[in-house]
C-alpha cells in the first residue's frame, strides 16, 4: 500500500512532503483510523494553501497512513466537548472551509484511498481530479447512526448522484465497496491495492501537472469491473420508487411495501436499520440534501455549517450526544432517541435548524480567485469572541456566571 512509505515513527498529524513536482500530504493518525480534527483540518488547509501558490507544484497527492484513508471527523472530540458551548466550532468551521478550496483547488488532485473512506474523511476523497480506490477501499456516510447529517458537501455531493441514490446512502449510511464507490460516481478509478505503491511512485515522476498525463498513468494501473448481482447499484428501480417520496414518513412506507414482494428480501434488514435511527437525523437530512439538489456547493457548505452548529448547541435535539455515547463511547448500541419519532419532529423544529445565521456569522467562503484563501476562521468573529470566552473560563471556576452569555451572544 502506498500509506507504507510513511514512516511510523513520525508524530505529525499532517505530513507534507515535496517531491520532484509533486506534493504529497498524508494523514498521519494511523492508530485512530486517520479521524479528523480541528488540528487536522487546519493544517490540512495550511497545507494545501501552501502548495497550490508554489509554483514549482504541479500536481497534489493526499492518502491517509496504515489501514485507513480516513473514517471522518473526531467523535469523541465532539463529546468530550458537550458541557462547552461552541468547543467544536473552530473545528467545524476550519473543516467545511477546508472542503470548498478542495472541490476548487487550482492544481490536480489525486487521492490514494486504501481501506475506510467515510463521512468527513469521504469529503476530501470525491471531489478530487482523480480518487483512486482499491478493492479493499469502503465508501459511507454514516452520519445518521449517530443522529448527526451527511456534512463536509455531502448535501451537495450526494444530491448530484444518479436517481435518488443520493438519498439512499445519506439516509442509510449504506456501505459502498471498491469498484461499487466509482460505479456510484463517488471515485474515478479503481487499482488493485498490491499496485498501489507502484503507481505512486509513477506519479512521483512526472514533472509536470498535465491532466491527460496523469490520468494515462492512473489507466496503466486500473482495473475494468462488473458489479455484482446483489449490489445496491442494481436495486435503482426500487431506491428511485421509494426514495424520492417527499417525506421520511412516506420514504418507509413505500420501502415497506416493496419490501413484501418477491425477490425483495434484501430491504427488511435496510429497513429495520432505517427504523433504529434517530427521527430528527433522518428529517434534517432528507431537507439538507432535497435542498442541496438546487443549491451551489457554498451554499450547501453555509448550510450544513449553520446545521451542524445548532446540533452541537442542542438547539432542538440532544441526539448527537447520545448517539456518540451509545456507538462510540458506551458501545451498548442502545441510542435514546428524543424525539422518538417521526411525527413529533415538527418542521418548526427543523426550521430553527436551518435558520441562515447573521451574516457576519456564517461561514466565509470568498469565491473570487484573488481571495479565495481569505475568509479563514482566524479572521472571523468566532475566533475572537471564543478565545475571549476561554481566557475567561481559565480565571473563573467552572461555575462562574457569564461565560455562558457571553458564548450564547454567537
Amino acid at each position: 500500500m502506498a500509506q507504507e512509505i510513511v514512516k511510523p515513527d513520525r508524530e505529525d498529524v499532517v505530513i507534507a512532503e515535496e517531491i520532484g513536482r509533486v506534493g504529497v500530504i498524508t494523514i498521519n493518525r494511523p492508530n485512530q483510523l486517520n479521524v479528523i480534527s480541528g488540528k487536522v483540518a487546519l493544517l490540512l488547509g495550511e497545507k494545501l494553501e501552501k502548495l497550490e501558490k508554489d509554483d514549482s507544484t504541479k500536481l497534489v497527492i493526499i492518502k491517509g497512513a496504515g489501514r485507513a484513508f480516513s473514517a471522518g471527523g473526531d467523535l469523541k472530540m465532539f463529546y468530550d466537548g458537550r458541557k462547552t458551548r461552541d468547543s467544536c466550532l473552530e473545528g467545524t468551521y476550519r473543516m467545511y472551509w477546508l472542503c470548498y478550496h478542495i472541490h476548487t483547488y487550482k492544481k490536480p488532485l489525486v487521492a490514494l484511498v486504501h481501506g475506510m473512506s467515510m463521512g468527513g474523511g469521504a469529503s476530501l476523497m470525491t471531489p478530487m481530479r482523480f480518487s483512486v480506490v482499491t478493492e479493499k477501499t469502503v465508501f459511507s456516510t454514516p452520519e445518521t447512526l449517530i443522529g448527526f447529517h451527511p456534512d463536509c458537501g455531502f448535501s451537495y455531493m450526494l444530491s448530484r448522484l444518479s436517481g435518488r441514490l443520493g438519498e439512499y446512502l445519506g439516509l442509510t449510511g449504506a456501505r459502498l465497496k471498491g469498484k461499487e464507490v466509482v460505479a456510484a460516481g463517488l471515485a474515478t478509478h479503481i487499482v488493485p491495492s498490491q499496485k498501489l505503491v507502484e503507481l505512486e511512485k509513477r506519479l512521483l515522476s512526472l514533472n509536470s501537472g498535465d491532466e491527460n498525463a496523469i490520468e494515462s498513468i492512473i489507466k496503466e494501473f486500473s482495473t475494468d469491473f462488473e458489479i455484482q448481482e446483489n449490489s445496491i447499484l442494481n436495486k435503482m428501480s426500487i431506491i428511485n420508487e421509494c426514495f424520492s417520496k417527499d417525506t421520511v414518513e412516506e420514504i418507509l412506507m413505500s420501502f415497506e411495501a416493496e419490501a413484501h414482494k418477491l425477490g425483495n428480501s434484501w430491504i427488511q434488514p435496510v429497513l429495520k436499520h432505517l427504523k433504529k435511527l434517530s427521527p430528527t437525523g433522518l428529517k434534517i437530512t432528507l431537507r439538507s440534501i432535497r435542498e442541496g439538489r438546487k443549491q451551489t456547493l457554498s451554499d450547501c457548505l453555509k448550510k450544513e455549517f449553520r446545521i451542524s452548529n445548532n446540533i452541537l448547541r442542542r438547539t432542538i435535539s440532544n441526539d448527537l450526544y447520545e448517539g456518540i455515547r451509545a456507538i462510540v463511547i458506551d458501545k451498548d448500541k442502545s441510542p435514546k432517541w428524543w424525539p422518538t419519532t417521526l411525527d413529533e419532529v415538527k418542521d418548526a423544529q427543523l426550521n430553527l435548524i436551518f435558520k441562515n445565521f447573521e451574516q457576519h456569522l456564517e461561514l466565509q467562503i470568498l469565491e473570487k480567485d484573488e481571495h479565495r484563501w481569505k475568509g479563514k476562521y482566524d479572521n472571523s468573529p468566532y475566533y475572537y469572541h471564543i478565545n475571549q470566552a476561554m481566557k475567561i473560563q481559565k480565571v473563573l471556576s467552572s461555575t462562574a456566571p457569564g461565560i455562558g452569555s457571553i458564548q450564547s451572544a454567537l
